[in-house]
């Protein structure tokens, strides 16, 4: 696997090997080995172990996010696209961190096999992009309802440029998100 930094520097796009012959394809989603090892070549911290995985099924142009959860239950996410496509997004709500309030967004589709490490301290929400969509993640702790937190995907003060697909499917819990400021109070 090839993993590299994004312009977040702790949230890391990780690009697995894929071995194709006549019989179609074989790739290896995750190795807590490779993974750990490359975590500290790039001088990341390593995150508490995977204890849950999460598989999500939408439709084209459903809104989910942003979500996180508050200490002391926080979640680092190891997210991809199975089937479909969506474009993923994460915002930085570390307020010492020097990307602060910064967002990164990425297409993660079943083409392009790609992966995202998202550490505790982030936001994260996603837009599909087809029918269809099968979004998974990992995540470092177990849900817990009371520090659930979203932020309203569409706060005017981050900016976010989620693509144009003419409306989003959006939950109620969702569209009645707080602002980052009203959330991270």
């Amino acid at each position: 696997m090839k993993i590299t930094r994004t312009e977040i520097p702790d949230v890391l796009l990780i690009e697995p090997v894929i071995f194709t012959d006549s019989r179609g394809w074989f790739m290896e989603t995750f190795n807590e080995k490779k993974f750990l090892e490359s975590l500290k070549t790039l001088n990341v911290a390593i995150p508490k172990s995977f204890v849950q995985d999460n598989h999500s099924c939408s439709s084209k142009g459903v809104l989910r996010g942003l979500h996180f959860q508050a200490s002391p239950y926080a979640q680092g996410k190891l997210v991809r696209v199975v089937k479909g496509a969506a474009y993923d997004v994460v915002v930085d709500i570390r307020k010492d961190s020097q990307t602060y309030l910064q967002w990164f967004g990425i297409e993660l589709n079943c083409t392009n096999n790609l992966m995202l490490w998202i550490p505790e301290g982030f936001a994260h929400g996603f837009l599909t992009l087809e029918d269809d969509t099968h979004f998974l993640y990992k995540t470092t702790d177990y849900y817990h309802k009371e520090s659930e937190r979203t932020i309203l995907w569409s706060d005017p003060a981050l900016s976010i440029q989620w693509p144009e697909l003419g409306g989003y499917i959006v939950s109620q819990k969702d569209s009645e998100a707080l602002t980052h400021d009203e959330v991270l109070i």
